[in-house]
């Protein structure tokens, strides 16, 4: 088959790339970037991905039916290793600031439990267990000594990541808790809530953010306006703002530390997945259920590119600590790499 493939290919005066598995397919054009890859070697939807704080790993998971979590070499779009042990869908993925442990998180009534992975021996160093019902989603404190996550059973745990024990448990949310984040200082925690039902075509419910005091463990604000279930919350490098994206469309941008609303974005037609800052603050990417990544100006709020390329929804888009490629994740089985360029700069 290979070498039909090169034969073709040589008559027809094209270059031709075959990716069989844990390979990258490269070079599609974009509005505001261009595709540099597509890895490729999941087996069902990639439903979360996470890059390492020096730029150079990224981690995704699979979903239901494949249940593994892959890393990959950024340069050159290559697998470097595939860490096996969960036996359900694996929700989230979190590196630790110093880069040396992944946590993982899975989600089904039969796993639920927070895996933190060695990455020096890719063997698990503790299994974390107290969630009653499903793990949506894991987040390291700023200095790493916190894992915070989130749950289905409307709670907030956080973690000693060097014991293993649980510290604390957050309640004040109605509805599942989707998402979890820290903001950079370490000082307030956001957690995001709603009715979560994604078979749904309509509103079920409205949508959630509560800001909580690290040091006290108490309720800072309540952020009310989305209509449907907010999937993602995401703190601004500086602190001051706080982007959460919802089912209803939309992403707001608040003020961090009055839980005041500053503006809605509209563009996505349908529910938005994930958002993600560009690390000089100018920039914000959303993912969403439209197969579509928007780019956002944050100096002009107004939109200012599209990518195109997946084939089904993206769930999540990240962005390299040097702001030069974004990466998603999809529904399509695969994650994308983009380099960013025009308004992705702030420029």
């Amino acid at each position: 088959m290979r070498r039909l493939l090169s034969t073709l290919a040589a008559s027809l005066g094209l270059l031709l790339i075959v990716c069989f598995s844990g390979c990258a397919r490269l070079d599609q054009p974009a509005d505001g970037g261009r595709e540099r890859a597509t890895l490729e070697g999941h087996t069902a939807r990639v439903h979360f991905l996470a890059i390492a704080p020096n730029g150079k790993t990224l981690a995704s998971a699979g979903g239901v039916s494949d249940a593994t979590i892959k890393l990959w070499d950024i340069d050159t779009g290559l697998e470097q290793a595939t860490l096996r042990g969960a036996t359900s869908w694996v929700r989230s993925l979190a590196f630790s600031p110093d880069g040396k442990t992944l946590a993982s998180a899975s989600s089904s009534y039969e796993e639920r439990v927070i895996k933190l992975w060695d990455l020096d021996t890719f063997q698990v160093r503790t299994t974390l267990e107290g969630h009653p019902s499903g793990i949506t989603r894991v987040a390291f404190s700023p200095d790493g000594r916190t894992l915070a996550s989130s749950g289905f059973d409307g709670s907030v745990k956080l973690w000693n990541t060097t014991t293993g024990q649980e510290q604390a448990t957050l309640k004040g949310h109605n509805a599942a808790v989707l998402c979890v984040a820290f903001s950079p200082d370490g000082m307030t925690l956001a957690s995001g809530s709603g009715d979560w039902d994604d078979s749904k075509e309509e509103p079920k419910g409205t949508g959630e953010v509560i800001l909580w005091d690290v040091a006290t463990l108490e309720t800072r604000a309540k952020l009310k306006g989305h209509a449907w279930f907010v999937e993602w919350v995401a703190f601004s490098p500086d602190g001051k703002t706080l982007a959460s994206a919802s089912y209803d469309k939309t992403i707001k941008l608040w003020d961090a530390r009055t839980g005041e609303e500053k503006t809605t974005l509209r563009g996505h037609t349908e529910g938005i997945r994930s958002v993600a800052f560009s690390p000089n603050g100018k920039l914000l990417a959303s993912g969403g259920r439209d197969k579509l990544i928007r780019l956002w100006d944050l100096t002009t709020q107004q939109p200012c590119g599209i990518l195109e390329g997946h084939t089904d929804e993206v769930y999540t888009v990240a962005f390299s600590p040097d702001g030069k490629t974004l990466a998603s994740a999809s529904a399509d089985k695969s994650v994308k790499l983009w380099d960013i360029d025009d308004c992705a700069n702030g420029e």
